[in-house]
C-alpha cells in the first residue's frame, strides 16, 4: 500500500477522520469562509509558482461570489507573496516521488551543483502559517530527503527549508470603517516577513514514520480523538450530531449520458419570468410561498402558517407544512417530475420562525452561540432531502438581493449580484445544485444568464459554452445534452481513487487558536444588485492550478 505523509499524519491526529476521508472517502461542500486554509494555501503556492495576479483570481474562483472579506484576504495574498518570491531561488516545482510505498509533490527542487559525482539539491517547502514549532517537529521533508535520494540514486539533498509565510492577526474591530481597516491592515503586514526555516535531518523521524505506517495498516477500530481542533475538521457535524447535509455522493462513476435528473437554482428580479420558466418543465408541482401563481396552470400548494380555532387558535407553521409536504413527496405516490420551490428564501424564513418558536426565541441573537447555527442546519438538512428525491427535475427560485456593494482595494465600490439569502445558506445551496442561474428580462427579452465573476453569484458542475440561453426549457435541456456530449461515458468499471494522489492540499489547523468574540466583528451580510452595468466584463479565464493532498 502506497501511504503519504498526509495521510499517516491524519490517522494519528483522529482515526475517525482518517477511515471517514480514506477508507469511506466520504467528501463534503467545500467551506466557504473567506479564511478557508486549503484555498488560501492554493493561492500561496500558485503565486510563488505562477504570478500574483493568477493566485488572486484561482482564490476567487473558489466563490459563487466575493466579498469584502475575500478581498481582504487578496489583500494579504498581494503583499505577502512578492516578499516570499524573493527569499527562493528558481527551481522545479512540484517534483513527484513516487515510491512504491510513499507518494509526496516537493515544492520546489532547486540544484546547486554536483559533489562525488551526485547532482546536489536543496528542497523547499511552502507554508502559509505562524506556527513555525509544529512544522520544526514534522517529519515531512525527512521523508521528503529519505524516499527521493531511494529513488533517485545519483541525486544528493543536502538542504531542507520550510519557506514560512506569516498570516497576519489584524481583524477588524466593531464599528471600524473598512478602509480604516485596510489602511491598518497594510501597516500590519508592512511589519511581516517571510522566513527560511531550516531543517537538519533526522533518520529517527523516517523510522518513526515506518512504525506509524505499519500501525495504521493493522489498524481495524478507527475511535475519535476529541480535541479544540475538531471545530476545523469537515466532518464534525457528521461526526458529533450525525448531520449529514455537508455530504457529498459517494465517489463512484456514472455515465452521464444516461442522466436525466436536472437541479437547479434560479435567481432575478421580479417579473422577470422565473415563475413562467419553471412552470414549462413537465409535470410540474409549484411549492409556492408568496401566492404568486395567477398566471402559471401547474398544480400547487401554498406554503404558509395556518390558524385554525377560535380564542384557543393553533398555528401551523409554514415550515411544518414544508416538511409534511416532503415526507409524502418521499413516498412518490403521485405522477409529478418537477418539484418547484418558490421562494427559497421565504422558505428560510420560515424555517427561523419555527425554530424561534420551538426555543422561545424573539429572534436568534436571544441565545447568539447556537441560534444561527440550529436554524442553518435545520434549513439545510431539510433542503438535502428535498435534493434527494427521485424526481426528474429539482426547480429552486429565489429573488434578487439589491441592498449591498463590495469596496474594491482601491475603494472604488461595485454591486454584487446574487440571490436574496443568507450568504452562508447560499454558499451551502450552490454547492447542492448543478447550476445557479439568473434570470434578465430587458426590452421584452427574458434569458437565462450563466455569466460568473466577482461580484457575480452563479456557477455550477456541468461543461457548457453559453454565457446565456433564451428563458425557454428546450434551450435549458439542450444545454444538458451538451454537458453530458462533452463527458466521455465510462467504458470501464469503477474506478477507486486513492486519496493520497488527488491533487488537493490538506488543511493547515496547525496555527489555529481559538477565537472570542472580542477578536471578530460581525458577518457582514453581501447583497446584490440588478444593474449590471458595473459588471458586464467578466475576468479573463485563468489555468486552474489545483494542488494535491499526499
Amino acid at each position: 500500500m502506497q501511504v503519504s505523509h498526509s495521510r499517516v499524519e491524519c490517522f494519528h491526529s483522529c482515526k475517525r477522520k482518517f477511515q471517514m476521508r480514506y477508507l469511506d472517502e466520504l467528501k463534503t461542500i467545500p467551506d466557504d469562509k473567506p479564511d478557508n486554509a486549503l484555498y488560501l494555501g492554493t493561492a500561496l503556492h500558485t503565486g510563488l509558482e505562477i504570478g500574483v495576479d493568477e493566485a488572486i483570481q484561482q482564490y476567487y474562483g473558489n466563490y459563487p461570489i466575493i466579498t469584502d472579506e475575500h478581498i481582504n484576504e487578496a489583500i494579504k495574498l498581494e503583499v505577502m507573496i512578492p516578499k516570499a518570491k524573493a527569499m527562493v531561488p528558481d527551481g522545479q516545482n512540484e517534483v513527484l516521488i513516487d515510491d512504491p510505498d510513499f507518494k509526496g509533490f516537493i515544492d520546489l527542487l532547486v540544484p546547486v551543483g554536483n559533489e562525488g559525482g551526485l547532482e546536489v539539491l536543496d528542497v523547499y517547502d511552502f507554508k502559509y502559517s505562524n506556527n513555525k514549532q509544529n512544522y520544526l517537529d514534522s517529519d515531512q521533508l525527512h521523508l521528503y530527503k529519505y524516499f527521493f535520494e531511494k529513488n533517485n540514486p545519483l541525486c544528493s539533498i543536502r538542504n531542507m527549508y520550510f519557506l514560512m509565510v506569516p498570516k497576519s492577526k489584524c481583524k477588524q474591530i466593531k464599528g471600524e470603517d473598512l478602509t480604516s481597516y485596510r489602511q491598518r491592515l497594510l501597516m500590519d503586514l508592512k511589519t511581516l516577513t517571510p522566513e527560511l526555516v531550516p531543517i537538519q535531518y533526522d533518520p529517527n523521524k523516517v523510522i518513526r514514520f515506518l512504525l506509524q505506517t505499519k500501525e495504521l495498516l493493522e489498524a481495524d477500530t478507527y475511535p475519535k480523538h476529541k480535541s479544540f481542533l475538531c471545530r476545523y475538521c469537515e466532518y464534525q457535524a457528521y461526526c458529533e450530531k450525525g448531520e449529514d447535509y455537508m455530504l457529498l455522493p459517494e465517489n463512484k462513476r456514472r455515465n452521464l449520458e444516461s442522466t436525466t435528473k436536472k437541479v437547479i437554482w434560479i435567481y432575478g428580479s421580479p417579473f422577470s419570468g422565473k415563475t413562467t420558466f419553471a412552470n414549462q418543465f413537465p409535470d410540474p408541482l409549484m411549492l409556492n410561498t408568496d401566492g404568486n401563481i395567477k398566471f402559471v396552470d401547474a398544480p400547487y400548494i401554498h406554503i404558509k402558517d395556518k390558524v385554525e380555532g377560535g380564542r384557543l387558535a393553533k398555528r401551523t407553521f409554514a415550515w411544518e407544512l414544508f416538511k409534511d409536504v416532503l415526507l409524502e413527496l418521499e413516498k412518490k405516490d403521485n405522477s409529478f417530475k418537477t418539484i418547484v420551490v418558490d421562494l427559497l428564501e421565504d422558505l428560510y424564513e420560515s424555517c427561523r420562525r419555527y425554530i424561534c418558536d420551538q426555543k422561545g426565541w424573539d429572534h436568534e441573537s436571544d441565545d447568539s452561540f447556537r441560534a444561527w447555527d440550529m436554524v442553518r442546519t435545520e434549513f439545510l438538512s431539510t433542503l438535502k432531502r428535498l435534493m434527494n428525491l427521485d424526481y426528474e427535475n429539482i426547480v429552486l427560485i429565489s429573488h434578487l438581493d439589491t441592498t449591498k456593494d463590495i469596496t474594491k482595494k482601491g475603494g472604488d465600490k461595485l454591486t454584487s449580484i446574487k440571490p436574496n439569502i443568507n450568504d452562508k445558506v447560499a454558499n451551502k445551496v450552490a454547492g447542492m445544485v448543478d447550476i445557479v442561474a439568473r434570470t434578465i428580462a430587458d426590452d421584452g427579452q427574458y434569458v437565462l444568464s450563466f455569466k460568473r465573476n466577482e461580484v457575480i453569484f452563479g456557477g455550477g458542475r456541468l461543461k457548457f459554452k453559453a454565457a446565456e440561453i433564451p428563458l425557454d426549457y428546450q434551450a435549458f435541456c439542450d444545454l444538458y445534452a451538451e454537458a453530458n456530449a462533452n463527458i466521455v461515458p465510462v467504458q470501464t468499471a469503477p474506478v477507486k481513487v486513492d486519496s493520497s494522489t488527488e491533487n488537493v492540499p490538506s488543511e493547515d489547523t496547525s496555527d489555529v487558536t481559538p477565537v472570542t468574540s472580542e477578536d471578530v466583528q460581525s458577518d457582514p451580510v453581501v447583497s446584490a444588485e440588478n444593474d449590471t452595468k458595473d459588471v458586464d466584463n467578466e475576468p479573463a479565464p485563468v489555468r486552474r492550478r489545483k494542488r494535491r493532498t499526499e
